[in-house]
């Protein structure tokens, strides 16, 4: 199905109070990578309107956190019903302006909501508990919300990484401060008016647009208890060492270099599906993307259904376009630059024509290079896109010194038939995540998602059972009512 681009310039608001109100600031445009053209505008969010909207979450939590979780989740229940009924609507609409196909819009649309059904799920889970440690003596912990958390997410994902922690952190009796990605606001709209519809008391659930700015004012205040942020590792870097100086929670998601390993024991047809549809989903525009291929051996035979695979695709239909001009201009001038290093072309995608109608948006094919030096920039450095570098390798310990020798480690993957072969990998990934046979790694829910290294700053993981003790308190509480014949410690 192709993406239906809005026809009229869209008026992108803030959600404040159950409200939605342009912000203060200076206005932006949203460009569509489709067609380079521009769809929506926003007024930013300066540091009075932040002001205004994390006071009436602070305002609206206090009561909040006093209604029982059962009834909380039957508003992510009926969160999860409003998202079904407009799932279509809404990946076009967030397909147009990062640029996904329609199914990879959806999708990810899918995958939020599948933590939104976690989310659903905690209420049966055990999230307290109470034992008797010593004759008449009772220990018990009791999990409480921290107040107002804020989230900054990035243009990738409109949907389903706001989706990682809304539904999380509300259930869990926060109030939800989000700021989502300049470049791809509109989402956040339908997300804010689908809660509003399920019976989301107002306040709690508050939308700011904006920029750098709008992100330290949120940082800054004094009531937003925690941070989350998802984006590059620079400045994932950067949210992290703000908030913490300033003796918030924080974690911040950044960038990755991922690597697959490719045997010469592995199936042919598996390994070029997986490996051609990691590196080529999103465009190469998220942080599990297939970066760097290590070919062990002589594996020819496999990359060639890689090539075979990656030719196939038609943009605009089974590949979506750039985020941005700039961001297409660099991807140019990295493969020229490998090129000039000495790395064959085995598929170019500068050649790539844009689908009709749409040649000025943002638009660069699936491309592969074979025999890459493996301290060059393309096997090294982030692209964001559409790009697989093959770095060719003698035995899996020199494949695996590559792959540890990155500052990332988000992902890495082994396609194999060998059991032993891949313990190996998996054992020796500096990553958060590996896959077997799967190019992209992502763990479905309960099991979190999160990296290690320069992938990630601060602890533990954002989904997930992992996520529960970032977004809440646990309360101890020790109680003893009478006093006992026999005396121990407790006495």
């Amino acid at each position: 199905m192709s993406v239906q681009i809005p026809t009229q310039v869209i008026d992108c608001q803030n959600f404040v109070s159950g409200k939605f109100q342009k912000g203060s600031g200076l206005k932006s445009d949203i460009i569509s990578p489709y067609t380079g053209k521009k769809i929506g505008e926003f007024h930013n969010s300066t540091a009075d309107d932040v002001q205004t909207a994390v006071a009436a979450a602070k305002s609206a939590q206090k009561e909040w956190a006093e209604v029982p979780m059962k009834e909380r989740t039957k508003v992510m229940f009926n969160l999860r019903q409003i998202l079904m009924r407009d799932l279509d609507e809404i990946s076009h609409l967030k397909s147009s302006e990062s640029g996904k196909s329609f199914n990879e819009g959806r999708a990810g649309l899918l995958k939020g909501i599948e933590v939104l059904e976690f989310a659903i799920a905690l209420q049966n889970m055990d999230l307290g508990g109470k034992s008797e440690v010593s004759r008449g003596v009772t220990c018990e912990y009791r999990r409480e919300p921290l107040g107002v958390i804020a989230n900054i997410t990035p243009f990738n994902f409109p949907a389903m990484v706001p989706m990682w922690t809304i539904p999380i952190s509300l259930t869990l009796g926060n109030a939800y401060v989000w700021k989502p990605s300049e470049k791809t606001p509109l989402t956040s709209m339908k997300i804010a008016a689908a809660l509003k519809e399920a019976g989301l008391p107002d306040g709690l659930f508050q939308v700011l647009q904006g920029g750098k700015e709008t992100v330290e004012a949120i940082i800054d205040h004094k009531d937003v208890k925690a941070v989350g942020f998802v984006g590059s590792t620079k400045v994932a870097q950067a949210v992290y060492e703000r908030a913490t100086r300033q003796g918030k929670r924080a974690l911040a998601l950044g960038g990755a270099k991922n690597h697959i390993v490719l045997l010469p024991d592995a199936n042919p047809e598996l390994s070029g599906i997986g490996i051609s549809d990691s590196f080529t989903g999103c465009a190469g525009q998220r942080c599990m993307a297939a970066a760097v291929l290590l070919a062990v051996g002589n594996v020819d035979k496999h990359i060639q259904k890689i090539v075979e695979r990656a030719s196939s695709l038609v943009l605009g239909k089974d590949m979506g376009a750039i985020i941005t001009k700039s961001q297409v201009e660099f991807l140019n001038k990295a493969i020229n630059q490998a090129e000039k290093e000495g790395a064959t072309i085995l598929l170019d995608g500068r050649k790539a024509k844009a689908p009709a109608g749409m040649e000025e948006g943002h638009w660069i094919g699936p491309t592969i290079l074979d025999h890459v030096n493996p301290q060059s920039d393309v096997a090294k450095i982030e692209l964001f896109g559409p790009v697989l570098s093959i770095v060719r390798c003698h035995d899996i310990s020199e494949a695996m010194k590559i792959e540890n020798n990155v500052e990332y480690g988000n992902a890495c993957s082994v396609f194999t038939s060998s059991g032993n072969l891949a313990e190996k990998v998996v054992r020796m990934a500096s990553t958060g995540m590996v896959g077997v046979n799967v190019g992209v790694p992502v763990p479905r829910e309960p099991f979190s998602f999160g990296g290690v290294n320069a992938s990630k700053f601060g602890h533990g993981d954002i989904t997930g059972h992992q996520s529960l003790d970032f977004w809440s308190n646990v309360k101890k509480v020790t109680v003893k009512w009478e006093k006992q014949e026999d005396n121990n410690w407790m006495s």
